[in-house]
């Protein structure tokens, strides 16, 4: 029995041959998370984040993004 419908939002590579997988996963109850996972060669971390986690979270490393690639001279996209 499945409770959750997983759909893919984004899937990139990140430093160190890490590769990062998001998605949204909707439960049957009607629960909505955000699933991260990191994969680290045959090592996965798997992470189920609400709503207000994810916004916090993006704002910390959107800060941190843009003031690492000013300090960088780097110009953001």
């Amino acid at each position: 029995m499945n409770d959750e419908t997983v759909r893919t939002l984004d899937a990139f590579a990140a430093p160190y041959g890490r590769e990062i997988t998001l998605e949204s996963v909707e439960h049957d109850s009607g629960l909505n998370m955000l699933r991260i996972r990191i994969r680290e060669g045959r090592r996965f971390t798997v992470m189920d984040i609400d709503a207000n986690t994810a916004v916090q979270w993006s704002a910390a490393m959107r800060a941190w993004a843009s003031k690492t690639q000013h300090s960088n001279g780097v110009q953001e996209a």
